[in-house]
């Protein structure tokens, strides 16, 4: 909450406090804040949607969300499609970024089975590829090596115990930002 109070500009956040958290009536922080009431209103309004728009759409314990990935990683590097399919979600959605420049499946590829059998491949196409765990967006991730390289950032959404979402980042000029720190802004 910190880092999006944070994002928020002075006026919001002065605002979003006193009436958010201290419930404030809006006269009272008008007169603290030097605006009107009608302005105070805008500004709530404003900042409410602010928050809501950088909250997590889904919230996972970080220990469950390990858990999946650390059993979705486990079933992709050994091939097991029992365990990919235990492992997704019946709706399961995977998008695939190579920029142009990397190979990459050209839709999204929709269903358990069809992920699942698409990953469980992944052993005979790259079996000199490192797999490893990574954070990406806040939230435990996969990373894959080829010759000491880093050549795909796998992100996981997570939802109801199972792997919802699948984002695998190939394009060259993104994975060169990873390790570079994002600062918050509006």
């Amino acid at each position: 909450m910190l880092t999006v109070l944070e994002t928020l500009a002075p006026a919001e956040r002065a605002v979003f406090v006193l009436r958010e958290v201290f419930d404030l009536p809006y006269d009272e922080i008008a007169a603290a804040v030097d605006r009107t009431p009608a302005a105070v209103r805008q500004i709530a309004h404003r900042a409410r949607e602010h928050v809501a728009a950088r909250r997590p759409r889904i919230e996972v314990d970080r220990t469950e969300q390990q858990q999946v990935v650390d059993r979705f990683l486990a079933a992709v590097q050994t091939g097991d499609l029992q365990g990919l399919l235990d492992v997704l979600a019946p709706d399961v959605v995977l998008v695939a970024d190579g920029g142009g420049e990397r190979a990459a499946v050209r839709r999204p590829v929709v269903g358990r089975e069809r992920v699942a059998t698409l990953l469980a491949r992944f052993r005979t196409i790259a079996p000199e590829a490192v797999v490893g765990t990574a954070w990406l967006n806040g939230a435990p991730a996969a990373r894959v090596e080829l010759a000491g390289e880093l050549d795909t950032a796998i992100s996981l959404v997570v939802a109801d115990g199972r792997v919802a979402r699948i984002y695998a980042i190939r394009n060259p000029h993104k994975l060169a930002r990873l390790n570079v720190e994002a600062t918050l802004s509006r």
